[in-house]
């Protein structure tokens, strides 16, 4: 049995809702990403790790400063001193054009120990002091690396994505072909989405096209495991099917914004057999989000009501938003400053906003939501219902609105 380390999407560099560190000189968000891979390898030392694959994205963006390429550096030299560690190339790591490098590539360049980079479609073994493992590399796909300018040339960016999908296809089945020459485990690492994964913020921070590819086609009993990168929703695509290997995202190991809220954050331990391999998420102390919504309509102090809501909630060195719905009258009496010390009182790391949503009395009275109605007879109609007037009145009027409304009516 291999015990194999799946992890992705670490995006270092993410700094929304954060704030300068005094001692290190970094934001919080950022340490907040570097503290969840101190978390995973600390796990991976306790539990005798044998291969580490990381599926890809290290950075925030394809030219990350120094002093984040040093943090991430420290954590790969910890990690490979436990065992070997694949690192595949992710969209967010491919240089701006095909003759720059990637910025992980350097790993490669310096030969570091212990270290393999994958940047190219290629079947991978892998020496571990519990036996050998093939790993087949599937980075994100790039075009221009994938055909020439003449190959498609002319084509449209449906027919150019059409095409990417086929090319990938095919290098998939002959990494699987090669692969199924050996008896030993074989994994494989791919970053790109599939068919039925779901997708959710990574989309706000995506770097390049996206392509979608059938889950068929990395389904395969070939392999005993596919770990997945570029989705940052953890899950597994292939949950109780028989005769196919886990096709687990291991998604992303902090949370980059509040549509993550309610997303587990974490890593994969794989027990890797061949034909019989189990697994596990673990999950990690990421950053929690916290979605506060309150209606203080028609109350009497406002301000108090959201206050009993904060002490509701644990928000203990959460990233916290607060969305109140007011009236008038209610949106006057609220006290910001007096609700952000109460959040700050409760121990919030960051208050991502007070906002308010104001109803006006004009549409209270009318009801309903004004801004799709644009044909005058339908805001007549809506304006009538409102004052409570008889149909048969109502339709009356109407029809001769309807009149007036004519281009031809001459009074």
């Amino acid at each position: 049995m291999i015990r194999m380390l799946h992890f992705a999407d670490i995006h270092i560099g993410m700094e929304n809702y954060g704030r300068p560190d005094p001692e290190s000189g970094l934001s919080t968000r950022v340490i907040d990403f570097l503290r969840r891979l101190d978390e995973m390898i600390a796990y991976a030392a306790d539990h005798n790790v044998d291969v580490a694959v990381f599926a890809g994205d290290a950075f925030k963006n394809r030219q990350p400063n120094p002093t984040l390429q040093r943090e991430f550096a420290h954590r790969i030299r910890d990690l490979a001193t436990l065992c070997p560690v694949v690192m595949l190339v992710g969209n967010h790591d491919l240089p701006t054009n095909a003759v720059r490098a990637s910025s992980i590539e350097i790993y490669d360049t310096l030969g570091v120990p212990n270290v393999l980079v994958a940047q190219s479609y290629e079947l991978h073994w892998i020496d571990t002091k519990s036996g050998p493992l093939q790993v087949a590399a599937a980075p994100y796909p790039i075009r221009s690396q994938l055909f020439s300018a003449d190959e498609i040339q002319g084509m449209t960016i449906a027919q150019i994505d059409g095409k990417l999908q086929d090319k990938l296809q095919l290098l998939l089945r002959d990494l699987s072909q090669r692969a199924a020459q050996s008896d030993v485990p074989r994994v494989l690492t791919g970053h790109f989405t599939l068919t039925g994964a779901i997708t959710g913020s990574e989309r706000n921070v995506m770097v390049g096209r996206d392509v979608a590819l059938l889950l068929s086609e990395v389904a395969d009993p070939v392999w005993d495991y596919v770990a997945m990168g570029h989705v940052h929703k953890h899950q597994n695509l292939t949950q109780g099917r028989s005769g196919v290997p886990p096709v687990v995202y291991s998604g992303s190991m902090e949370r980059i914004d509040f549509g993550e809220e309610a997303d587990r954050k974490g890593f994969c331990w794989v027990e890797l057999e061949r034909g019989n391999t189990t697994w596990r998420f673990v999950e990690v102390g990421a950053r929690p989000f916290v979605t506060l919504d309150i209606d203080v309509r028609g109350q009497f102090d406002p301000t108090a009501n959201v206050l009993d809501m904060i002490a509701e909630h644990h928000l203990e060195n959460a990233i916290v938003r607060v969305r109140i719905q007011a009236d008038e009258l209610s949106a006057q009496q609220l006290n910001d400053g007096v609700i952000r010390e109460r959040l700050h009182q409760a121990g919030v790391d960051y208050i991502a906003a007070i906002k308010k949503d104001v109803e006006h009395p004009a549409r209270s009275r009318l009801g309903g939501n004004l801004d799709q109605l644009t044909e005058p007879l339908d805001l007549l109609e809506h304006y009538l219902q409102a004052k409570a007037m008889p149909r048969d009145q109502i339709d009356a009027l109407l029809e001769r609105a309807d009149a007036l409304f004519q281009p031809n009516h001459t009074g």
